[in-house]
């Protein structure tokens, strides 16, 4: 059956006939969730579960690739249910080596999760633009066609608010395609983006951490750098090298953020630089400086006072400066020829005046904000079955993510029309969607709001959720609400030292670095990559890091 928006393009609608999906049709560049277009499958793949000599299996539809998603498909027991992911990317990235990749201790693909490489899970390749809860259908804009890089999560498409909302009708850009898929359970996993804060510039200008492509952006342009200022100067054609301070405006690294992803980048790029650049570019190496801004009193706040220092300590002895309480303002491109052809940035920062920093390349790692399709489904209503009873999803006023009881289920508001007054409701009620839930970074429990949003919280989340439906949550079978365990806190320093911090114990030093990388290796999710990581890190260690620019 053909969708309604089929004056707009083509639509396909997979699995049992649908509903009219929802009018408004907003175009949304939701969090990535691995979207499976349709084209090119064979019937059997989507309907293999309906065979005649086996009973229908559940439809669950998880929108996401990250760490709940991921996590929560790989867990879900295939000979009960079917699995569609849906998502722009069609990976996993592991992203505690995020860091690591971007300087080239660890190569791309060792972090990476082919979705497709599941076993049974079906996969369509698109965001997730809006939800019908009443007809149970997502509707899905493909993106296979899009240039790996665009599909990236990381902020927030200049062309949409705060709240994913957009200006003019929805015009699909050529080659793209809307489709329906419809669900007996929907898994809301699309996670969050980067926090920007509105600041001028920042998305414009600065490098973010939070994706493969971010990570090969950053690699690429430490790289181009240190070649920009290695070039001699030639009189007799007219061509002069760099000033000393040009190079030195040029090598200054800023890295906004002094939370772990930071306080790691910056720790990996101080031994990219001194380990192996050092031996390249020795002239240079005295123009090099690596900053450190964050707002807060002091960085690393997860960690108690004394592992903090131990780190400040650490970052102090290998000449990386750290600002606390300086607050950015704005980034902007520098004047004249070295904003114009080398990329310069200028930095303003409340605290030193009108005096603007300048700098060649800027990390901004500052936290997440909401997803715009979190914005755009809990700002939507929906009636429940064949009655009068009007819901729509329950919101955190403060971080704007979607509110679940102890069980992972997303939160509705539930009113009724009055019959006297057809404009007047009844009061509100509180209760929990049997066939939605919510987990990852866009999830909040309401009876434990204060839940950081890390890979951690996700992945435990997601296991939760995919084991109490194995064990038939929903039939009768009581679940156990869920309960985050956690297993500690970890950061990387450079030089073969690290911390780390857990209710049991708090190490630091050379111990912490081999707990680091012994986490890391046995909670990479296949057994390719827990062979390919520390295969990865010997090879560094004997023959240097990966310096080639493609």
């Amino acid at each position: 059956m053909a969708s309604p928006s089929s004056s707009l393009l083509s639509s396909v609608n997979i699995g049992t006939p649908l509903r009219a999906a929802s009018k408004g049709v907003s175009r949304f560049r939701c969090l990535a969730l691995p979207a499976h277009t349709t084209q090119g499958l064979s019937d059997r793949r989507y309907y293999s579960s309906r065979s005649k000599n086996k009973p229908r299996k559940e439809r669950v539809v998880i929108l996401g690739s990250g760490w709940a998603g991921y996590a929560f498909a790989r867990t879900l027991d295939p000979t009960k249910f079917e699995r569609i992911v849906v998502s722009p990317r069609s990976y996993f990235v592991f992203t505690p080596l995020l860091a690591s990749t971007a300087v080239g201790t660890v190569e791309f693909r060792a972090i990476l999760e082919p979705v497709r490489r599941l076993p049974g899970v079906s996969f369509c390749q698109g965001w997730a633009d809006d939800v019908d809860f009443t007809s149970k259908t997502v509707r899905v804009e493909s993106n296979a066609a899009d240039v790996p890089a665009s599909t990236s999560k990381t902020v927030v498409p200049a062309d949409l608010g705060s709240d994913g909302s957009q200006s003019e009708a929805l015009t699909p850009p050529k080659g793209k395609k809307l489709f329906d898929i419809s669900y007996d359970k929907l898994v809301i996993a699309c996670g969050a983006y980067s926090q920007t804060f509105g600041i001028e510039g920042v998305r414009e200008h600065a490098n973010f951490l939070r994706d493969i492509g971010d990570a090969r952006k950053i690699r690429l342009r430490v790289l181009s750098l240190f070649e920009q200022c290695s070039y001699p100067s030639n009189p007799t054609i007219g061509a002069t090298s760099l000033t000393d301070d040009e190079k030195r405006a040029l090598l200054h690294f800023a890295i906004v953020g002094g939370g772990p992803t930071g306080i790691e980048f910056a720790a990996e790029l101080n031994d990219l630089i001194y380990e192996d650049l050092a031996r390249i570019y020795p002239d240079l190496i005295k123009f090099v400086q690596i900053t450190v801004y964050d707002v807060a009193p002091k960085v690393l706040p997860m960690f108690d006072q004394a592992l903090a220092k131990y780190a400040m300590d650490t970052f102090t002895r290998q000449g990386i400066n750290v600002k606390t309480q300086h607050h950015l303002e704005r980034i902007r491109l520098a004047d004249g020829p070295l904003g114009k052809d080398h990329g310069v940035l200028r930095i303003k920062i409340k605290e030193c005046g009108e005096d603007e920093i300048s700098a060649g390349l800027v990390v901004w790692s500052t936290g997440l904000m909401s997803n715009p399709l979190i914005q755009k489904l809990a700002g939507s209503s929906f009636s429940l079955g064949e009655t009068s009873e009007v819901a729509h999803l329950a919101k955190d006023p403060k971080t704007g993510g979607l509110l679940t009881d102890p069980y992972l289920r997303a939160h509705a508001t539930i009113t009724t029309p009055s019959d006297n007054t057809p404009t007047a409701t009844t009061t509100p009620k509180q209760s929990p969607l049997n066939d939605v839930f919510v987990i990852g970074d866009c999830a909040v429990l309401e009876n434990d709001r204060a839940l950081p949003k890390t890979a951690q919280v996700a992945s435990q989340q997601a296991v939760h959720l995919a084991k109490a439906l194995n064990n038939s949550y929903g039939t009768g079978v009581d679940a156990k609400p869920f309960k985050f365990r956690n297993w500690g806190t970890m950061t990387y320093l450079g030089g073969w030292k690290a911390i780390h911090q857990s209710s049991a114990d708090e190490l630091k030093g050379w111990v912490a670095w081999v707990f680091w990388r012994g986490a890391y290796v046995t909670k990479s999710m296949s057994v390719r990559n827990k062979i390919l990581v520390p295969v990865y890190w010997l090879i560094s260690w004997a023959f240097g890091r990966g310096i080639s620019r493609f």
